[in-house]
């Protein structure tokens, strides 16, 4: 099968407004060459690296950050309401975050399917490359890492897609300070926990190359 096209970016470490922005600019420049094209190909796949900020889903709770507006300035951590689905979740130095802009009509058009494919390429990334065997839940979206029956997220997962094109996507705590999990009652799901790669000791540029390759296999696609 032919591998589809997709431009390849890492932004490094870069604001969440700001990546946000060069999203929604990339994003509406796809579906409108898409109204001309309707089979256009070459999407995009950026990796970035946020400093401290806590991101809410448009249909999340406020609610769900648990500290206040003066204590997220004290930390130095940003917060955003966003156009993307999931609850409240946070990025920070450490964690993986990728945002595929994709044509899904290019692909295939079922949300569920994409999700689940996001979901495979961590799977793929931890059990291929380190004998780590990451889990689904059922009802929810995300990898989690099982421990003595108890389930630990280490991918977050928050999507929006509008005229079959995606943007957002997940974020992977590599060797994230975890510690600012507890401000926030993570995606919204009570009593769960989440974890990171920070005990394997790999490094992050290791894992933007990992990663991508699994994403590249899943999809079947080649980047530019």
């Amino acid at each position: 099968m032919k591998k589809k096209i997709l431009f390849f970016e890492d932004l490094g470490m870069k604001g969440y407004k700001e990546t946000w922005e060069y999203q929604k600019i990339l994003f509406n420049n796809l579906i409108q060459k898409k109204a001309k094209n309707r089979s256009f190909q070459k999407g995009h796949l950026l990796f970035v690296e946020h400093p401290h900020v806590y991101t809410i889903g448009k249909n999340g709770k406020n609610k769900h950050l648990l500290v206040s507006s003066d204590f997220l300035k004290k930390i130095d951590a940003g917060f955003y309401q966003t156009d993307r689905g999931g609850d409240i979740t946070y990025h920070g130095p450490g964690q993986l975050v990728a945002y595929p802009i994709l044509n899904m009509d290019y692909f295939f058009t079922d949300i569920h399917k994409y999700l689940r494919l996001l979901e495979e390429v961590i799977i793929h990334f931890l059990l291929r490359n380190y004998g780590i065997k990451g889990e689904r839940e059922k009802g929810q979206t995300g990898v989690w890492l099982i421990k003595n029956g108890i389930y630990r997220k280490i991918c977050a997962i928050g999507i929006r897609m509008s005229r079959w094109v995606t943007m957002h996507g997940f974020a992977l705590n590599v060797n994230t300070d975890l510690r600012y999990f507890d401000h926030i009652i993570p995606c919204g799901i009570f009593n769960k926990e989440v974890t990171s790669l920070k005990k394997e000791h790999i490094s992050f540029s290791e894992v933007k190359h990992l990663v991508k390759k699994s994403f590249q296999e899943i999809f079947n696609v080649k980047f530019i």
